[in-house]
């Protein structure tokens, strides 16, 4: 069986998150302790027993869908040895995890990284105070026009039909107020911290690459492909590179999972609290399946599947 992987970005998270997985599984609480040592602090209590809004914090979020994810593919590889790992993506944050998977960088290093990310973009959210606004239906050449319009950027390509603006909360507003002018049969506010993936995260991003300068990179065993070229992504220097153009650039997720296709994959696994990559993925394209594994009962499933 071969498959790719799929990781879940911010958003995904949800209380109670990997707990059924840590009382399951000695290996995930294993991984869960190594967070909680090298971060100084009990982050599965946070994602165990939130509360929500501290298990929002971009700074908490990123750790523990990270964490998730790779606690997720620990007991998956365990259980599904002949599984063959052809590929991986992430979606933002998730893009992290991917890379983990495949070897770029090692558990601890990973984590460290989405920690500094994720604090870095708290930050910035707090300085700039942004927002998003998802669009659903009306064209893309549209709501470019929308968005240069109004002066923010195209923060997310998710599926046909469902586009996300990220910038200053003026702007976002006015992208809104316009929308029915070009067409868009939907446009709803996303309750976020700040502007993702825009220009206002750009002292984030400036950063997080002086922290991914030394960080220890390498190529990794098998193709990651990047949001920011949706492409995969090989030498240490354009990993460093593509990680940090992410943070204030587009996540072209439609056109990664298109490459992903038309490279001849047709099975995908999602590793993370909830199913949204599996919901895009059957509007981008519907001929292709995808597992979701959210917890100890659909990883049950999937093994059964898999084996």
């Amino acid at each position: 069986m071969k498959a790719v992987l799929l990781f879940a970005g911010q958003g995904a998270q949800k209380v109670g998150m990997g707990k059924d997985l840590a009382e399951a599984y000695p290996a995930v609480r294993a991984l869960f302790d190594q967070a909680d040592a090298a971060l100084g602090y009990s982050l599965t209590n946070v994602m165990f027993e939130g509360p929500m809004e501290e298990l929002t914090k971009t700074s908490r979020c990123q750790p523990a869908l990270y964490a998730h994810g790779l606690a997720i593919l620990e007991v998956l590889k365990s259980k599904v040895p002949s599984l063959e790992i052809a590929a991986t993506a992430g979606l933002s944050l998730g893009e992290f995890t991917a890379h983990a998977a495949a070897g770029t960088f090692d558990f601890a290093t990973g984590l460290n990284l989405v920690f500094q990310r994720g604090s870095f973009m708290e930050e910035a959210c707090e300085n700039t105070k942004g927002a998003m606004l998802a669009l659903l239906g009306g064209e893309e050449s549209a709501i470019r026009e929308l968005a240069a319009e109004c002066d923010v950027d195209v923060a997310n390509l998710n599926a046909p039909g469902q586009i996300v603006l990220s910038g200053s909360a003026e702007g976002i507003a006015d992208a809104a107020a316009k929308s029915k002018d070009k067409g868009i049969k939907r446009a709803i506010p996303l309750p976020v911290a700040g502007a993702y993936h825009s220009r206002l995260m750009k002292s984030a991003q400036d950063k997080l690459a002086a922290v991914l300068a030394s960080a220890p990179i390498q190529s990794p065993g098998i193709p990651v492909v990047c949001n920011f070229e949706a492409r995969p992504v090989s030498t240490p220097d354009e990993i460093r590179a593509t990680l940090t153009s992410q943070v204030t650039g587009s996540v072209r997720w439609v056109e990664s999972m298109q490459h992903l296709i038309a490279s001849g994959h047709t099975t995908f696994i999602e590793l993370g609290p909830d199913a949204t990559l599996a919901g895009l993925m059957g509007k981008i394209d519907k001929s292709v399946k995808v597992i979701s594994i959210k917890d100890a009962a659909t990883l049950d499933a999937a093994v059964a599947q898999l084996q």
